[in-house]
């Protein structure tokens, strides 16, 4: 994988130029992408600068994200060829720092749950997982250094355990949504893919604008870990156990105090009731499609919507008061440890292109609004990660936990 934070090392010695690094990106796309197929457009002529701490490094962008100088199709021929006139509020802040917008990375239609034509960068029959499918592939693939994804129930996690690769899913509403087509806007959040956790820190800190998140790798302390198996859902597949006792021990060998931990039985209610939530918004979100092109909707997507116009506001009331009551819970709860650790999926990749894979185990957090990053754990066979999870707003601390792991794992 093409690692941001040795691009920019080199680039700073003055052994390789911003536009040589955005070549590397073009040249792998071109060698790469006829199988992955993770890019929908890239920029023929992108406008590369010497100026800014992104400066050479080319991201990918998912496709329901407004690009003026890009399509932004929202994986839906109900928008083919459509043009924003305005970038969106983090494609804007990125071409500050100096990046690249160089692709549109593939997405499920309107970032919903049927697959796209993408397929895993580790092995063409197995799914890359999904919505943000394209950009999760794209840098397991090696094509681009950094990609932005979104995440209502598992978009961002799931796919880049799947695609081997580093992601994070900030606390809620940490980058701004503006530009980007809603699904839930309680649930929507922007998040990061990457070749390692010091790449996703070191770029959420600086899109952020809050460097105080690139904590290095370093953990004030002796961090408090609780292994959380997510109880309230079906079981993992072995080698998602197999992960997460394998990550298990290398925080431990990194200093943790690790414990085992159940999660009481409010965030079981509280799992409940994110369809919910999503699929109110949803409704909503989507009126105008579902109105007017709801023959043009994808196959999943278009029966989801025709189920959730019987949900009622009162339904959806009380599921954000359930999901309210487990998110103050877990406020609590976090002043006796620093971070969980849990699955980022039931196991590896299924072996399909038909489905983009279970969110089981991603639902609960993105409804919690916490910070979320997936580490890859090394073994055999396709690749599977962890989720390193801390408490709103501490994303420096997910991702310092989530380091001291990766840096366990790789000794």
């Amino acid at each position: 994988m093409l690692s941001l934070v040795d691009l920019r090392r080199r680039i700073e010695a003055g052994t390789l130029t911003p536009e040589g690094a955005i070549r590397l990106s073009q040249e792998a796309i071109l060698a790469r992408d006829p199988v992955v197929r993770a890019t929908v457009v890239t920029d023929p002529a992108p406008a590369v600068t010497d100026v800014g701490p992104l400066a050479g490094i080319a991201v990918g962008v998912k496709d329901i994200i407004d690009t003026a100088a890009m399509p932004t199709q929202m994986g839906s021929p109900i928008y083919d060829g459509w043009r924003p006139k305005a970038d969106a509020a983090i494609v804007m802040r990125l071409q500050a720092l100096g990046a690249v917008a160089l692709a549109k990375t593939t997405t499920s239609p309107f970032a919903s749950v049927d697959p796209t034509e993408t397929t895993n960068p580790h092995d063409s029959n197995h799914t890359p997982g999904g919505s943000s499918a394209g950009s999760a592939a794209a840098v397991g693939a090696g094509m681009l250094p950094l990609a932005l994804g979104t995440q209502t129930g598992g978009s961002v996690i799931r796919p880049a355990s799947f695609c081997g690769c580093a992601a994070i899913k900030p606390s809620f509403r940490l980058l701004p949504t503006v530009g980007v087509k809603t699904f839930s806007w309680a649930l929507d959040t922007l998040g990061l893919f990457g070749a390692g956790i010091g790449d996703v820190a070191h770029a959420l800190a600086l899109i952020a604008g809050r460097p105080a998140i690139d904590l290095g790798g370093t953990v004030p302390g002796t961090p408090r870990v609780m292994v959380v198996t997510q109880d309230y859902a079906e079981a993992p597949a072995p080698e998602a156990q197999g992960a997460l006792d394998r990550a298990r021990q290398a925080a431990e060998r990194a200093g943790a105090l690790v414990r085992d931990f159940a999660l009481p039985a409010e965030f079981a209610v509280a799992f409940e009731s994110h369809g919910t939530v999503q699929d109110f918004e949803a409704r909503q979100a989507l009126a105008w499609e579902y109105a007017h092109h709801r023959d043009a909707l994808s196959p999943r997507l278009g029966p989801q919507l025709d189920a959730a116009q019987g949900l009622d506001a009162a339904a959806y009331d009380d599921a954000r008061r359930k999901a309210h009551r487990a998110r103050r819970l877990l406020k609590t709860l976090f002043s006796d440890f620093d971070a969980i650790l849990t699955y980022s999926t039931p196991g590896f990749a299924p072996r399909t292109l038909a489905s983009t894979g279970d969110a089981r185990f991603n639902r609960l957090w993105t409804l919690m609004g916490v910070p979320c990053v997936n580490v890859p754990v090394p073994g055999d066979g396709l690749p599977v990660g962890v989720q390193v999870i801390a408490r709103f707003g501490d994303d420096g601390r997910a991702l310092a936990v989530a380091a001291m792991i990766e840096g366990a794992l790789e000794r």
